[in-house]
């Protein structure tokens, strides 16, 4: 905790305390925000048999921490609440499904085209505990931004911000899901909202049928290993060779289970500036981002979410991206570029997709020869 608990004779009225913590949310810049209980006992069940099928891949600290996931009095001492706060980050004009539809773009996942967003979030949590702590007093909390050991679905589900859909997302049924999860941990007994109950999925599977990889494997359960966002996120090493082509322009996340779900018509797009787009990264040719030198990735991506990948990876999913494109001596050039890079993982990759592009010219060739192209 990063304060001791409230002090004094008189006890503040929890009840507006709570209305005031939202009020103050949303003038941050939040869109939602809930309170809930730290009973996660269900969810600590489920997230035990998702391990135990090993759909966590490589994502090793899913199961590093024990039960201080679940359990967050474990990992912060003193906790009975958790704040739990959304923030909708899709920039205005930004295309998305249309990007897909053209394979010689790269296709970032929308939440990473611009700055990263975990610092905004934390210091905007932080402003939001210092208010708490101008009318009580000083308070026990702790803010978290995907930094640690927390059920963030789960707890935003508990603190009514939406239901777990078959995607395995918190979806809100006035906002979709293109939105970031934080929590503000604390000791002060607030009165809880209730909890998301049900779902509105009903018999839609758009996003399991919509997945490229099929990792959607049962309702409610991705296997991380055949997940796009895992392999070109996660995944440190090759991308295995049955997922290549599946991956199309996709060279950092994927979105597609969320951009097929009919709640992301209800997506707010995010005034935040952080969030806009850098670099023309919402847009921008694979060949112009293969041929940026490690410093230029370095400075064209600090501040980014795509920096924590390092630039060996960032090739290496560009590599799989080109071989998914249209076959182009831009492309074909671009690959033999890189086929001498001091990388076995970059090379195997670049090999792998300058065979796709000599077949795909070989069948150019092959129609441009056919008689029945001939005039």
């Amino acid at each position: 905790m990063s304060q001791p608990s409230a002090q004094g004779d008189a006890s503040p009225d929890l009840q507006a305390l709570a209305e005031s913590i939202k009020t103050w949310g949303r003038e941050l810049g939040f869109q939602q925000v809930g309170i809930t209980d730290v009973d996660l006992a269900e969810d600590e069940a489920r997230l035990q048999r998702w391990l135990d099928a090993g759909h966590h891949g490589e994502m090793h600290f899913m199961a590093k921490h024990g039960t201080k996931r679940t359990r967050p009095e474990e990992l912060v001492p003193g906790t009975v609440r958790v704040i739990s706060v959304r923030l909708d980050y899709l920039p205005p004009e930004v295309e998305t499904t249309r990007m897909l539809a053209r394979p010689e773009k790269a296709y970032v996942s929308r939440y990473a085209v611009g700055r990263d967003y975990h610092k905004l979030m934390r210091k905007r949590l932080a402003t939001l505990a210092k208010q708490i702590q101008d009318e009580i007093g000083p308070f026990g909390y702790r803010a978290f931004v995907d930094s640690a050991p927390v059920m963030e679905r789960a707890l935003a589900r508990k603190a009514g911000l939406g239901w777990v859909g078959k995607n395995a997302m918190i979806l809100n049924p006035k906002a979709g899901s293109l939105f970031f999860l934080g929590e503000l941990y604390t000791d002060l007994p607030l009165p809880v909202d209730p909890p998301y109950e049900g779902a509105h999925c009903g018999s839609c599977n758009a996003c399991r049928t919509g997945c490229p990889t099929d990792a959607i494997v049962e309702d409610g359960v991705v296997d991380s290993r055949r997940c796009i966002s895992y392999l070109t996120i996660e995944l440190h090493g090759a991308i295995p060779e049955e997922f290549r082509a599946a991956m199309g322009n996709r060279v950092f996340g994927c979105d597609d289970c969320q951009l097929v779900c009919p709640f992301t018509r209800f997506t707010r797009v995010s005034r935040e500036r952080d969030f806009a787009p850098r670099h023309d990264l919402d847009r921008a040719d694979l060949v112009s981002l293969f041929a940026w030198s490690e410093e230029e990735f370095l400075d064209k991506t600090a501040g980014s979410p795509i920096r924590r990948i390092g630039y060996e990876r960032w090739l290496r999913n560009l590599a799989v991206g080109l071989g998914n494109a249209p076959w182009s001596e831009s492309v074909e050039s671009a690959l033999r570029a890189r086929l001498a890079y001091p990388s076995d993982l970059v090379r195997e990759h670049v090999r792998w997709a300058l065979e796709r592009q000599r077949e795909k010219r070989n069948d150019v060739i092959a129609v441009e020869a056919s008689p029945l192209t001939q005039h």
